[in-house]
């Protein structure tokens, strides 16, 4: 199951059909403890403890994941469940309505809805700028 964003319509994110080329999913049923490293779009919509590591691709929290984390890196990050922890993005980070993030984040562009929770500092950066 991956999850759509219908933005259009009523700003909801959507379940998609498995085999459709969406990201690897980690459901809301999962608990993974350790590091996570993808190569591959990531939606995580469980429990994580660790680090995680989504190279060049966009990492996704849904509505019922609970993140704690070390540090999280990718391209880009939308949160619509709760995140804690150091993030870093390439591109931009999305705290959606409804959303929690707790942490300092590095990254080139960010996206704080109305609704949203944040605390913690911000460094914006230019897209090829080094780590």
């Amino acid at each position: 199951m991956a999850w759509n964003r219908d933005e259009k319509q009523t700003g909801a994110i959507e379940p998609t059909s498995p085999g459709t080329g969406g990201p690897a999913v980690l459901g809301k049923n999962v608990t993974v403890r350790g590091e996570i490293h993808s190569n591959e779009d990531l939606l995580i919509d469980g429990e994580v403890e660790g680090s995680v590591e989504v190279v060049d691709h966009r990492l996704t929290l849904g509505p019922n994941s609970k993140v704690k984390v070390s540090e999280v890196k990718a391209h880009d990050i939308t949160v619509y469940g709760s995140l804690t922890g150091k993030v870093e993005a390439v591109d931009k980070v999305n705290i959606r309505k409804d959303a929690s993030l707790i942490g300092d984040i590095r990254t080139a562009g960010i996206v704080i809805e109305d609704g949203a929770y944040f605390r913690g500092g911000i460094d914006i950066t230019r897209k090829n700028e080094p780590s």
